[in-house]
């Protein structure tokens, strides 16, 4: 008996429910549950060949949008002229369209090094764009809280309000994401973020200013979330974690560059509206590059164009790739793309922790755009530009760390090649440790040298350097841990990630300037750095527990024992 397409796609939403049933179930089992799905036993397919079908087969099945079964016959469309419905394709996975083999030049993995470097720095100039925009108004607080006669506290929120959008966005942008493509909703993003950006800048009361700051916000948190999951479908396990490292430079470098470079726009002729100006003009070329170099990189997607141009060369119009088999149905877009993010979240064990943490860290990046200048304006009296440069020092700190991270990744490497490169996602913490140990460091060191102007100003400026050094390494980590334990739903995961910390983040500058001058700079220093102490133990805590955890996920993919095997033999 033959099976039509949607045969098909309604028995893969009963193995998706299996899926989530047996999370002990392997990568390619997965992989060969379609009838006539190719398999190790009946194929001469190499690991790595395999390992890609098996996982763009199980992330097509777990994004599509409807789970409507076949139609009955009696409600068909007539085909019209009177003509008689054809009969269904004989062998409907014959025309399948896959990659042709492990160098399949239409691989995203197997792009030339200079596409994808390209690539790579079109969307780290991106990301850079989005969080530098997020901070830059926070330079000219003062400027607008005179301008349109409110208090500061109600100025702030423009600041707030952007990171709400970075919070609300991926519920969009991931899901988006993982039915069209990567690239459309990164440049239908930053598009939005630009016009957003201008109206921002040229707004005539503070209702249209913090308007557009949202909408700002919820456009521009497209690369935020989308970058990673492009990174994890162009590099390997091998190279990922540079590109990586790329993504997070941009996202911590953009709110500590921004506030001295607004800063000292604020003070000249220019005024606080070309703070905003200059980040739109920043998204208009953002925008430009990713239409001129942004090349699709899902491979369902990239299979999506591979089956078109199919089509018109064979005029066989039954080729098609399994992505164009999505029915949508906003119904079912909701309760199972867009809930995805949130069930992740809150089911996930490891995504929930990392996500805690990560909104810790995130959240003081944020308070100390607030809690610099209670030090080097009110304590030392430096102007607004001047007392807006020792945020270098978090810079240099961050750089720093890249530099770490990337002569700890040539031992990740060869850990990796002993592996038959299966990767561990456990590895990727121990550095993470040493970050939260900095991280709370110079928490500490901060409060108690920035407290009184007997101290020199170089103190608290110095210590930016280790919480710089902190920040940096705890993200990269935690983000590198969070791709290399769920892969296939990158996207997903760094939604849920986004969410969560950029709404702690959207929280803190509204109290942590008042914290800071009611506690005194000494304890609320000591109060982060507490909190930072408690947190160091939870790489730990997955570095024991964590193969565990991920055997017991409904989303966390698990390679054979066989594959595991023979890293151990390699070793």
């Amino acid at each position: 008996m033959s099976h039509s397409p949607h045969d098909t796609s309604s028995n893969e939403s009963d193995e998706l429910s299996s899926i989530e049933t047996r999370p002990d179930r392997r990568l390619s089992e997965i992989g060969s549950m379609r009838s006539g799905t190719i398999n190790r036993r009946q194929s001469n397919l190499n690991e790595v060949e395999l390992e890609r079908i098996n996982t763009y087969r199980l992330q097509h099945r777990s994004t599509v949008g409807s789970g409507i079964g076949i139609t009955p016959p009696d409600q068909w469309l007539p085909l019209g002229a009177g003509k008689p419905h054809p009969p269904t394709l004989p062998d409907p996975e014959q025309y399948i369209v896959e990659f042709n083999d492990a160098n399949d030049p239409l691989h995203p993995q197997n792009w030339s090094l200079k596409r994808k470097i390209g690539i790579s720095a079109t969307l780290a100039y991106t990301t850079f764009v989005s969080s530098f925009a997020s901070a830059i108004y926070s330079s000219a607080v003062g400027h607008i809280s005179a301008h349109f006669h409110i208090s500061t506290e109600v100025a702030v929120l423009g600041v707030t309000l952007y990171v709400l959008g970075f919070a609300s966005g991926p519920t969009v942008w991931a899901p988006a994401s993982e039915l069209i493509g990567r690239r459309w909703p990164i440049c239908i993003g930053m598009f939005g973020y630009s016009i957003f950006a201008v109206a921002a800048a040229t707004s005539k009361d503070v209702q249209t200013l913090m308007l557009t700051r949202f909408f700002a916000g919820f456009f521009s948190a497209s690369p935020i979330a989308i970058v990673p999951a492009v990174f994890a479908d162009i590099w390997n396990n091998q190279t990922r974690g540079v590109a990586i490292a790329m993504f997070a430079m941009a996202v911590f470098v953009g709110p500590f560059a921004s506030p001295f470079t607004g800063g000292f726009i604020t003070m000249s002729y220019l005024g606080w509206r070309w703070t905003m100006y200059i980040a739109s003009i920043m998204g208009w070329l953002a925008t430009g590059l990713c239409l001129l170099f942004l090349k699709e990189t899902y491979a369902p997607a990239v299979l999506v164009e591979k089956a078109a141009i199919l089509r018109r060369q064979t005029h066989n119009w039954g080729i098609r790739a399994r992505q164009e088999e999505i029915e949508l149905d906003w119904g079912e877009l909701i309760t199972n793309n867009f809930s995805r993010p949130f069930r992740m979240l809150f089911t996930e064990p490891i995504v929930f922790l990392i996500s805690v943490w990560m909104s810790f860290v995130y959240g003081l990046m944020y308070a100390l755009l607030s809690a610099y200048p209670v030090v080097f304006q009110g304590i030392h009296g430096m102007n607004l530009g001047v007392g807006s440069l020792p945020f270098i020092g978090l810079i240099i700190g961050e750089v720093l760390a890249g530099a770490y991270i990337l002569w700890d990744q040539r031992a990740y490497t060869k850990k990796l090649a002993a592996n038959n490169n299966i990767p561990i996602p456990e590895w990727r913490l121990p550095p993470a440790i040493l970050g939260g140990v900095c991280f709370c460091v110079g928490l500490f060191w901060y409060g108690w040298t920035g407290w009184t102007n007997s101290i020199h100003w170089m103190a608290p400026t110095a210590s930016g350097v280790i919480t710089g050094f902190g920040i940096y390494v705890i993200f990269l980590q935690c983000f590198n841990y969070l791709i290399d334990s769920y892969l296939t739903f990158a996207a997903s995961v760094f939604a849920a990630n986004t969410i969560m910390r950029s709404a702690v983040g959207a929280a803190f500058p509204l109290f942590s300037k008042q914290m800071f001058q009611n506690l005194g700079v000494q304890w609320a220093g000591t109060l982060l750095g507490c909190l930072a102490l408690i947190m160091i133990p939870i790489p730990l805590v997955f570095i024991k527990w964590g193969p565990a955890l991920r055997k017991k996920s409904k989303f966390a993919p698990i390679f054979e024992p066989a594959l595991a095997k023979k890293g151990e033999e390699a070793v």
